[in-house]
């Protein structure tokens, strides 16, 4: 003889892989949270990071005559996310963070690598 509490207990019960599910939701959504929270520290350091990426490589590329495979080799820890591209012509290093940074030094000579800024770079161009 079933009792009326004994359904509804049945009923409002979740199954595993639906409380999983609710569990890896509420995870999700943290870190969601917790990545938009910072995201303006994110692409401050995203700046920096390909900045520093682009000078140092325009020196080793530039300054040092070294290839850019070994260039690479001077990043330090936690810069493995920064690109580096080269531009022989107009003696240019291009270092990114995909989605929030990019960063252009320029070999000028006597001056060393400078980081252009936005109209800089128009002018160049």
């Amino acid at each position: 003889m079933a009792t009326t509490e004994s359904s509804t207990l049945k009923m409002t019960g979740l199954s595993t892989k639906r409380k999983l599910g609710f569990g890896a939701l509420a995870i999700v959504l943290i870190l969601l949270l917790a990545f938009f929270w910072n995201l303006s520290f994110i692409k401050g350091m995203s700046n920096v990071g390909s900045a520093y990426g682009a000078h140092i490589a325009c020196s080793c590329r530039y300054i040092e005559g070294r290839d850019m495979k070994s260039c690479e080799k001077d990043k330090e820890d936690g810069m493995e996310i920064v690109s580096f591209s080269d531009d022989p012509d107009k003696k240019r290093v291009t270092a990114s963070v995909p989605f929030f940074a990019k960063e252009v030094a320029e070999y000028r000579g006597e001056f060393g690598c400078i980081i252009l800024n936005e109209e800089e770079l128009k002018a160049a161009d």
